[in-house]
Order: structure tokens, then sequence, then C-alpha cells
């Protein structure tokens, strides 16, 4: 949320707030083995929230061409809007190719999920959780830049 909250203009408790009414609506159609499946699966809400709501911000009836530039904002340099939606492309693109690496990096990054809880939802040791991480971050910043 540090890196999105001012895209976003959504804070973590507001965060946490739309992925419950989005998950509420699912109650009953989706059951959890664990608390660590519950939150796997919180994560990619979570992904879909932000996603959603920077996709709406940036609709043309919205003014989504539109430069905005906050008063953290230093001359010269515009925030970037695009990072979310950037990061979901490449997310996409990188399930198709390795899923169990766009799974490790939707729990870490949008669920806050430790290692260890990671590696017991995808039962696989930390340390392959910790090499899958190394190896998602290195292709993501890749397809980034």
């Amino acid at each position: 949320m540090r890196t999105v909250g001012s895209v976003t203009q959504l804070n973590t408790t507001a965060l946490v707030h739309e992925s419950y009414l989005k998950l509420s609506q699912r109650v009953g159609t989706v059951t959890f083995p664990s608390r660590n499946h519950f939150f796997a699966y919180v994560s990619k809400v979570m992904r879909s929230v932000i996603v959603d709501l920077v996709r709406e911000r940036n609709a043309d009836r919205r003014g989504g061409g539109l430069i905005r530039v906050t008063l953290e904002t230093e001359p010269g340099l515009v925030a970037s809007e695009d990072e979310p939606l950037q990061l979901d492309e490449a997310l996409r693109t990188l399930e198709q190719v390795e899923p169990r690496l766009a799974q490790v990096v939707e729990m870490r990054y949008y669920a806050g999920m430790t290692e260890i809880e990671i590696a017991e939802v995808l039962q696989v040791t930390d340390r392959t959780v910790r090499r899958d991480w190394e190896k998602a971050r290195a292709i993501l910043k890749t397809m980034l830049s």
C-alpha cells in the first residue's frame, strides 16, 4: 500500500473493507481448507480491488488523460499512475509462464504473507518460496523496465 496508496487514494483500512465487500459476495461458494488458503485467496481479491480502482481512476470520463501532480511530487517528476496496471499485466504474463511464481508474488506483495505461510499453501519448502520470490522479482523487474 505504500507504493500504490498515493495512486489509488486507498489506505490499508479501505483496501481491507473493499476486499471484504467483494469477498462477502462469494460467501458460501468458496471454501478454504486452512487460514493460509484463505489469505492466498484474499491476495487475489486485493489485487483485483487495486487494479479495478486504478482502471476506474484512469477512465476517460474521470479525466484519465490528465497528469496528476501531488504536493509530494518533485518538480519535473510525475507519479506513475499506471504502475499497478503494469504490475498486473506483468503478473498475468508471468502466470502464463510460471504460475507458481505469480502466486508467490500475489501472496507476498498483496496479502503480506510470510515465506513459511506461502510454503504451507503451495506445499513446498520455505527455501523454495525464497528462490521463487527472487526469481519472480528479477523477471518482473525486467518486464517492467
